[in-house]
């Protein structure tokens, strides 16, 4: 069986290729899609196919899909393109008669509020649409995404949201590429949605806590209103339309976005998540 991860030489596309070699998975049998294949040398000397993938020429994604058995979408970072470049790796695997098509996905896509949801909503629609026989990763935070606040932490003493009491159910990228290596290589996941999240739902108090462990100083949590924080941001350097996202992210995670976890993602792993003092000093 061919396994194609898009997105190879992205974090989790890593990732998810260290997972399927853990699990036993034959390197030949493993297809690395790359914008650069340069980025990919690495993966290439560890005897994994290394194809080119650009989502935006659809020739290569086309090229890349043929022959593949299972592939593993993981989404793009161009937001306001992701939906079209999604959909161009869709019509390459119903094509190519693509036998499983997993997708990484964000929660609750298709009925949240959250920013980010309406090009993973437009994506999981255009699977079902397709045909492609698929599964859906609907992966919560990544605990990494904090890195940055934690390293301005050690400097400051300070981590400051717009997220008020949210809470946020991250788990380490490690957890999320190891659930998607299992989905693509175990029967039975066919037809079904995942949302994944980890076990514990932390608030930003306990950020600064886990942060104050992990740096080695006292972090605290200051909440900002969403005026404040557009203020700070600003300061900061940041365009308007950044500013505007972040603060609806923030308003997004504040009102319970990120919070929900049912334990699925341990489920999958079976074995409990990457706990947020561990996620975050194994990434530092």
């Amino acid at each position: 069986m061919t396994i194609l991860i898009t997105g190879a030489t992205g974090q989790l596309g890593r990732l998810v290729i260290d997972s399927l070699l853990a699990r036993g998975v034959a390197p030949s049998t493993i297809r690395a899609g790359a914008r650069d294949i340069a980025k990919a040398a690495d993966l290439a000397e560890r005897g994994v196919q290394v194809v080119p993938l650009d989502y935006n020429a659809p020739e290569t994604v086309a090229a890349a899909v043929d022959g593949a058995d299972a592939v593993l979408l993981i989404s793009g970072n161009e937001f306001g393109k992701r939906a079209a470049q999604h959909q161009a790796v869709i019509d390459a695997a119903r094509v190519a008669g693509v036998a499983k098509l997993v997708y990484t996905s964000a929660p609750k896509a298709t009925t949240s509020d959250l920013v980010l949801a309406p090009e993973h909503k437009a994506t999981e629609e255009a699977i079902t649409a397709s045909g492609v026989p698929a599964v859906i990763l609907r992966n919560n935070w990544y605990t990494e995404n904090y890195l940055a606040d934690v390293a301005r932490a050690k400097e400051t003493g300070v981590i400051a949201t717009g997220a008020g009491e949210g809470r946020v159910a991250s788990a380490s990228r490690a957890d999320y590429a190891e659930a998607a290596a299992i989905v693509l290589t175990e029967d039975g996941h066919i037809g079904q949605v995942h949302e994944l999240a980890g076990d514990v739902a932390w608030n930003y108090d306990e950020l600064a806590a886990a942060a104050s462990e992990v740096v080695g100083r006292p972090v605290q949590y200051t909440s900002l209103s969403r005026e404040e924080q557009a203020e700070a941001l600003a300061g900061a350097g940041l365009d308007e339309g950044t500013i505007g996202f972040v603060t609806e992210l923030d308003a997004n995670i504040r009102d319970g976005a990120l919070a929900e976890t049912d334990g699925t993602l341990s489920r999958l792993l079976g074995r409990p998540t990457t706990p947020l003092v561990e996620g975050l000093r194994a990434a530092l």
